[in-house]
């Protein structure tokens, strides 16, 4: 299965029928939240009290606009969480 971002990448115009929005406010809300999560991260890096380096950790699988994707594409088709796994990649646990 095809991942919908990478989809909607392809065929832009088919935005709106995948994730309710269209392909410019799509566009509009990844910047925005591309935004606030770094604005996010500096605020906890630099309140963090650290214990392991810099760096350490689990890796998140999904990036910032495959994770606003896949909210927009659950909340516009309702599909399980097993279904939202397979289309982006994931367990169906990590898709909650």
């Amino acid at each position: 299965m095809e991942n919908p971002l990478h989809y909607i990448q392809k065929y832009p115009y088919h935005t709106k029928q995948i994730l309710g929005i269209s392909n410019d406010q799509f566009q509009d809300l990844l910047s925005i939240a591309k935004r606030h999560h770094l604005l996010l991260q500096e605020e906890i890096e630099h309140n963090k009290v650290r214990v392991n380096q810099k760096g350490g950790g689990r890796k998140p699988k999904l990036e910032i606009s495959e994770e606003i994707c896949l909210c927009l594409f659950y909340l516009r088709q309702m599909p399980t969480f097993e279904i939202l796994g397979l289309q982006f990649g994931i367990s169906k646990t990590e898709a909650f």
